[in-house]
């Protein structure tokens, strides 16, 4: 008799629990359409930019990670291939490798550099009267709106004896002849490094301005009451922790930037450039997107680039926790 009430109990437990399970679910599922119809109003609002957002943003970015696992010549309908084309990026395709390599060590350089540059001028420019600050401002910025930018750097970098450099070297016996800085291999990818810093100053510079002007005094004076006694102090231990949500931002645009570079190559030293050492996985990305249009192929250039630019936010994220501490 135990055993038989025992063996009954169980079954009315195992019952019990198997109506519990949709009532809870049904009882979620009405509490999140209560809160919706609560939120009504600003779920109105905000969903014409959900709609533009998926439709121009996402929806893009998963069609390119589907498309790269087909064979696509905009013409006919996509063909799986499953994972040639990744076998062909990193197997056969040799002028990736090597834009993959160049792309990495101009982030490399150009990312940390600009990152910290943008900070540190932004900090700095900060510290001066309101008038000379917006003077400043709009002089390190201004490259960064400029159109023709590039002819500055053309004109500076000609391969003849009227080039700016050349004439320099000439004239005070460091040169001979005129050098051909934006043909040879050797000297192309430093210059677009260059090129690159110089244009870096934009919408970080702009945010890290903002972020310092709206600061907390109070943090300040409570902080020297803490034991804080000098600048060094302030930045690590008040100003930067203040400023996350800019030097978040700040990192993305910069990052994007270093491994989305692709037009200052273009105009400097062509397309292709000699022995592709201006090449970078965008401009590759190019050639086969818009020029030979292997939709296929190029959504895998694409998939990689978007692998390399995640991986190296989320490793900046976890370094951007640890300031201040």
């Amino acid at each position: 008799m135990a055993s038989g009430k025992s063996g009954t109990a169980l079954e009315l437990r195992g019952s019990t629990g198997a109506v519990r399970r949709p009532n809870a679910r049904r009882g979620n599922l009405a509490r999140l359409i209560g809160e919706i119809k609560r939120k009504r109003h600003g779920y109105t609002l905000l969903a014409p930019y959900f709609i533009l957002f998926f439709t121009f943003t996402a929806f893009p970015v998963l069609m390119a990670f589907a498309l790269s696992f087909t064979s696509f010549n905009v013409l006919e309908p996509p063909k799986w291939v499953g994972w040639e084309n990744y076998a062909n990026l990193f197997v056969k395709d040799e002028v990736f490798l090597t834009a993959v390599k160049n792309t990495l060590l101009f982030a490399a350089v150009t990312g940390p550099i600009s990152y910290v540059a943008c900070f540190f001028l932004a900090w700095l420019i900060n510290e001066l009267s309101p008038g000379i600050r917006s003077v400043v401002t709009l002089l390190f910025y201004a490259p960064s709106i400029s159109g023709n930018v590039y002819l500055i750097w053309q004109v500076a970098f000609s391969g003849d004896s009227f080039g700016y450099v050349n004439a320099f070297l000439m004239k005070w016996g460091f040169a001979m002849e005129p050098i051909q800085w934006l043909q040879d291999p050797k000297y192309m990818l430093p210059i677009i490094m260059v090129v690159q810093l110089w244009l870096s100053l934009g919408t970080a510079f702009l945010a890290f301005i903002a972020g310092l002007q709206g600061l907390d005094a109070t943090l300040v004076e409570a902080g020297a009451i803490d034991g804080i006694r000098n600048r060094w102090q302030e930045l690590w231990f008040i100003t930067l922790p203040s400023l996350r949500p800019m030097l978040m931002f700040g990192a993305v645009m910069q990052i994007t930037a270093s491994f989305a570079v692709a037009d200052v190559a273009t105009n400097l030293v062509g397309f292709p450039s000699p022995q592709y050492a201006g090449h970078t996985i965008v401009t590759h990305l190019n050639d086969f997107g818009a020029i030979r249009f292997e939709m296929g192929y190029a959504s895998s250039v694409a998939a990689v680039l978007f692998a390399m630019m995640l991986g190296t936010n989320l490793v900046v994220q976890k370094l951007l926790r640890k300031v201040g501490e």
